[in-house]
């Protein structure tokens, strides 16, 4: 089958997840939660028409490869330019808190209790730590919206998410590429690890912030909505592919270039028109993106043989809850901004989502342990958005944090 054939089969994918988008809004339930159901029926039964783009997309190296450059990038800039600076302010210690105490206490707990409980091997067992470490809200802060929950809870949600995945992503290439040769040096080798660590973390900083500040000084000059909708896509793309180029973390780099130009560069450069303008067309971008993702964790349940694997899926289900609810309750123990009712909702809302399946599918066909790890995350990540998504709702409801109930 030939590239043309396989581009108009993904576009009548794409039209169905469009479709699926605009039911799921109609009967208002979080549309991640819908495409994935909908991916999963497709997954289990076969119909001709989408075999060729299933394939396609379930397996093809290439479209991997434009899930983790393409999308990525267009999902953080996403949330950065909406990131509502005076709620970060107000909660900013208990949200870098959970977003790098948190994230590393999760990366720990599931990285020893995945290799002393399930006997995996110690780069597989601490990949998939790094995997599980990140969070996906977009389906929670959805249900927030539609309920009128308090905007401090979704900055919380929205500012660990945005920074654990940075972090989430150097301890991924640490611990899938360098692991075991730091393991191999001893000491030497832990001290290699945390310098590696800090110039991903610190190399990406840099140059988000310089590029950040460097785009918000060139679109004062403009009064031009469609150009500068153009030269913010050039900083994303841009802050993702030079701080790759030096080694350093391209998520990162979005991240901090991201929150600069949404925050300080549209206060000195864009008109309500521009913010406007720009902020549509990243909602729709975004939602493209997270429609073929989300469709994707349920298409890939025909490649995932789970015979005879069922104690592991089930156990690593249960380490990721527990060492989710414990990061949570020790980053937020000093902190009398968070409320009981809103550590609950902080636990059980940290869903697993996009980012998690494009690393996972990003590693090599030669990567040891490649099919261990995905059966791992694609069923945490089922189990996320179709157990925790469905129910969080309720949870909500049932602790009065609705603006109706209040």
């Amino acid at each position: 089958m030939d590239f043309h054939d396989v581009f108009i089969e993904i576009l009548m994918l794409l039209a169905v997840s469009i479709f699926v988008i605009g039911f799921a809004k109609l009967i208002k339930i979080p549309y991640s939660i819908a495409l994935v159901i909908v991916g999963l029926i497709l997954g289990l039964t076969e119909i001709p028409f989408f075999e060729a783009s299933e394939q396609f997309i379930t397996q093809s190296n290439v479209f991997h490869a434009i899930i983790v450059s393409l999308f990525l990038p267009i999902l953080l800039a996403d949330a950065t330019l909406k990131m509502p600076m005076e709620h970060f302010m107000e909660f900013r210690r208990v949200s870098l808190t959970l977003a790098f105490v948190g994230t590393f206490f999760t990366f720990l707990i599931i990285g020893f209790s995945t290799y002393f409980l399930l006997g995996l091997p110690i780069p597989i067992a601490f990949t998939f730590a790094a995997l599980m470490s990140a969070t996906d809200p977009i389906s929670v802060i959805s249900i927030f919206k539609s309920l009128g929950v308090n905007k401090g809870l979704s900055t919380l949600m929205e500012t660990e998410s945005l920074f654990n995945d940075g972090i989430a992503v150097v301890l991924f290439k640490i611990a899938s590429v360098y692991l075991l040769t730091y393991i191999e040096m001893g000491l030497v080798g832990l001290g290699s690890g945390a310098l590696l660590f800090l110039k991903f973390t610190i190399g990406g900083i840099i140059v988000g912030a310089i590029l950040g500040y460097a785009f918000s000084q060139i679109i004062r000059i403009y009064d031009d909505y469609p150009l500068e909708i153009a030269f913010a896509l050039l900083l994303y793309f841009g802050c993702y592919f030079i701080a790759e180029h030096f080694h350093f973390s391209g998520v990162i780099a979005v991240v901090i270039g991201g929150l600069i130009f949404g925050s300080y560069g549209s206060k000195v450069g864009m008109t309500e028109t521009t913010k406007q303008n720009i902020n549509v067309f990243m909602d729709t971008i975004t939602e493209l993106a997270n429609s073929l993702i989300f469709l994707m964790v349920g298409l890939e349940i025909q490649n995932i043989d789970m015979e005879n694997k069922w104690n592991m899926i089930f156990s690593g289900i249960l380490i990721v809850l527990i060492a989710r609810t414990i990061s949570v309750y020790v980053s937020t123990s000093l902190s009398k901004k968070v409320p009981s009712k809103w550590k609950v909702i902080l636990n059980w809302g940290g869903l697993k989502g996009s980012l998690s399946i494009a690393l996972a599918l990003s590693l090599p066909q030669t990567f040891e342990g490649r099919d261990t790890l995905l059966i791992l995350t694609f069923t945490v990540v089922l189990f996320s958005l179709i157990i925790q998504g469905l129910t969080i709702k309720p949870i909500i409801n049932k602790l009065g944090l609705s603006e109706k109930n209040e």
